[in-house]
């Protein structure tokens, strides 16, 4: 039987591999074998131990998932209603599969009626289920849980915000939608204080969260109130990445030494920050291969953390 190696997982997916690593601090050499043309570095994950010797990791991936808005409909996507399904054959078509998968946030569309929204839950957590991965994890977005506080969301998928480890990286997965205020607020701020306090400085620390912990564009919505604080406790650690999503678009961003990767929406894409005057979807454009849309892979080898974007590709 055929061995897949990492190139042949780019090609089944229909892409060459866009591989995002300048400007990631703790800069290393591209480790062989990995996806993606060339680049000029990758953010260093392994970090040395207090002897001064690598510490021991193993290498995977897993996929980031964000905004696929289940039960939306409008022009922005005349195809929403299958455009998570063709995500969710796609990904299960490559023989290798990802460690896990997150989804972060606005899983489902906005409703004012809390029986829609669980319905809409229940539709989207049958799709996903659908994917051949064994953990499949999520976080909200304010269109799952700024109107009733999160509730609906525990109810299908669990607490809002948690940490977990895999092979040696550790992973923080924050909530600041659940408040309406857009805020993580005192508690949570203090429960990620412990969480990063507890994390060894040599040992590699991503991050997940819905909006940006910085202040994008805080007219639109783009920013987090108290962001700043997690910030400042993030920093206490040498080996932070976060990831998020809420704007729609692939963004990058450096605060101090922590890297920010803003993923595309399986939904419709968003403009540039601040770039026309009232933020609203892109139209969508049926020349395009892909509307703008897509998901991420990030994979740790060695020492390095690779991240690949994949446009949206029907199975």
């Amino acid at each position: 039987m055929k061995t897949y190696e990492r190139r042949d997982i780019l090609r089944l997916f229909g892409v060459g591999g866009v591989t995002f690593a300048s400007g990631l601090v703790g800069c290393a050499a591209p480790s062989a074998g990995m996806p993606g043309p060339a680049a000029p570095g990758a953010q260093s994950l392994g970090g040395p131990s207090a002897a001064g010797t690598p510490l021991p990791s193993e290498d995977f991936f897993f996929l980031q998932l964000s905004d696929t808005h289940w039960g939306f409909s409008g022009p922005p996507n005349p195809e929403a209603d299958s455009t998570l399904r063709a995500t969710v054959a796609t990904i299960n078509s490559v023989p290798t599969r990802p460690d896990f998968v997150i989804f972060t946030g606005d899983l489902t569309h906005t409703t004012d009626d809390p029986a829609v929204r669980r319905a809409r839950m229940k539709e989207f957590k049958a799709i996903v289920s659908e994917l051949a991965v064994k953990d499949v994890r999520f976080i909200p977005g304010e269109h799952d849980a700024s109107l009733d506080g999160g509730e609906a969301f525990r109810e299908f998928f669990g607490e809002t915000h948690y940490a977990f480890a895999h092979k040696g990286v550790h992973f923080i997965a924050l909530d600041n939608v659940s408040d309406p205020g857009a805020i993580f607020g005192d508690a949570q701020l203090a429960w990620l204080e412990r969480e990063v306090a507890a994390v060894p400085q040599t040992a590699p620390l991503v991050v997940f969260a819905h909006r940006p912990l910085f202040d994008l564009f805080p007219a639109w919505d783009w920013a987090t109130k108290d962001g700043a604080k997690a910030i400042d406790i993030l920093q206490k650690h040498p080996l932070v990445t976060v990831f998020y999503g809420h704007i729609h678009q692939e963004h990058h961003q450096q605060t101090g030494r922590i890297a920010h990767h803003a993923a595309r929406s399986l939904i419709f894409p968003m403009p540039l920050p601040g770039s026309v005057p009232k933020k609203a979807a892109l139209p969508w454009d049926p020349q395009s291969p892909d509307h703008g849309l897509g998901y991420r892979e990030v994979a740790r080898a060695d020492t390095s953390l690779r991240v690949v974007e994949h446009p949206f590709a029907r199975s």
